[in-house]
C-alpha cells in the first residue's frame, strides 16, 4: 500500500490500472408470480417425465427450484386450487358499510352532546346554589321550570 502510494508520487501511475465505476445501474429484482394455469401445466408435464434428468432439464429450462415443486404439489393435494394462484400484495382492503360510518359519527356525537349536557346541567346547578346563597329568586318564564 505504501509502495504502491509512492510509485504513484513518483509518476508510476500508469502502472496501476484504475478502472473507473461502473456507471450502469441495475434494476431491482422482481418478484415473478405464476399464475394458476402456469403451476398446473409445470406439475403435469413433471409427472410426465419419466427418464432420469428430465425433470432438472425441465426446472432449468423454466428456471425454477425444486421446491417450487414441493410447495405446488402440497398446495394441490392439499385441495387448495385457489391457493396455486397468487395471493394480491399488500395492505387487506377493508370494506366498510356507508351506514357503519354514519352510526360511528353519530355515536361520537351523541357523546359529544352528552358531555355537553353534563356541563350544562352543573353550570344550573351552580347557579341555583348561588342564587340560594345570595337570596336571588331564580324563576324563567321561558321554561316554565319553578325549582
Amino acid at each position: 500500500m505504501i509502495s504502491e502510494k509512492i510509485r504513484i508520487a513518483q509518476g508510476a501511475h500508469s502502472m496501476v490500472s484504475v478502472s473507473p465505476p461502473d456507471p450502469e445501474v441495475l434494476e431491482k429484482a422482481i418478484r415473478r408470480r405464476f399464475t394458476a394455469e402456469y403451476k398446473q401445466d409445470i406439475l403435469h408435464q413433471v409427472e410426465a417425465c419419466r427418464q432420469l434428468g428430465e425433470i432438472g432439464a425441465l426446472l432449468r429450462r423454466e428456471g425454477l427450484y425444486s421446491s417450487h415443486l414441493t410447495t405446488w404439489r402440497r398446495q394441490r393435494e392439499g385441495g387448495m386450487l385457489s391457493g396455486l394462484s397468487p395471493k394480491p400484495r399488500g395492505r387487506k382492503v377493508n370494506l366498510i358499510h356507508p351506514l357503519q360510518v354514519e352510526n360511528e359519527q353519530l355515536r361520537k356525537e351523541k357523546n359529544r352532546l352528552q358531555k355537553r349536557l353534563k356541563k350544562a346541567e352543573l353550570i344550573i346547578e351552580i347557579q341555583k346554589k348561588i342564587s340560594q346563597i345570595l337570596g336571588i329568586p331564580l324563576k324563567n318564564p321561558e321554561l316554565g321550570e319553578d325549582d
